[in-house]
């Protein structure tokens, strides 16, 4: 995110409107929530204010903001200043596509699969579109965080698009999986792309961060658990 602090930003809001707009210091600290209109603040006013946070964040202000105190003013632009999230990891797992394709799209049995879910209930499926709510561990607070999901398998192209139906703290989160066979195995690839609700305990580069770190763990315990099944597969395919 651009803006790390946000009293900072409002500070920095404020000392804008201070240099460049003509804002009286005193009059702004007696009434924080007051709006930029009552404090005196014109459409020019606005509009050098738009100028300097363009310059600065590439981000616009409307002209509705002159409706806003400088607090909000400083949370519109911090939400606006944060890039959408998107990550991408991946993992080769040597086992056959077929094994890799079927375990890991066998949303019933995730809870198996990945160490952080404890259930996946199937709610509906709808040829190769299934629905399906999934909770996690509790956490270290004790609370098991739940949603619903949909994804829908293409088994031709051996892609995936998933999507959260109930999307918490998130604006939108959407995951594209796809497998491609590589000479030690086959490639397992997870993109992201999402955006956090504003009153989400992360930013989006909070989140891009916490799901980087996540991935790594957990596709590792796929390729582990995938390739330790597809050697016991073997193994009985010699008795």
């Amino acid at each position: 995110m651009t803006v790390i602090d946000h009293r900072s930003l409002t500070a920095e809001i404020t000392a804008i409107l201070v240099t460049n707009c003509g804002l009286d210091p005193a009059a702004a600290a007696r009434a924080p929530a007051a709006s930029l209109e009552e404090l005196g603040m014109d459409s020019l006013a606005l509009l050098e204010l738009s100028a300097v946070v363009t310059d600065r964040w590439q981000v616009s202000i409307p002209e509705q903001a002159a409706q806003l105190s400088i607090p909000a003013v400083a949370d519109l632009v911090a939400r606006r200043a944060d890039p959408a999230g998107h990550t991408e990891n991946s993992i080769v797992i040597a086992a056959p596509l077929e094994l890799v394709w079927s375990v890991t799209n066998d949303v019933a049995g995730w809870p198996d699969l990945f160490t952080e879910y404890a259930q996946a209930e199937i709610l509906d499926r709808d040829g190769d579109t299934v629905r399906f709510r999934l909770t996690m561990h509790p956490d270290e607070f004790g609370v098991a965080w739940s949603w619903v999901s949909e994804r829908t398998a293409d088994p031709v192209s051996r892609q995936v698009r998933a999507r959260r139906v109930e999307t918490g703290p998130f604006e939108y989160m959407r995951i594209h999986w796809t497998y491609a066979e590589e000479p030690d195995g086959v490639r397992m690839t997870w993109v992201q792309d999402f955006a956090m609700q504003p009153t989400a305990p992360v930013d989006n580069a909070g989140m891009t961060e916490r799901i980087n770190t996540n991935s790594v763990v957990q596709l590792a315990v796929i390729k582990d658990r995938i390739e330790r099944l597809a050697r016991e597969r073997a193994g009985a395919g010699d008795e």
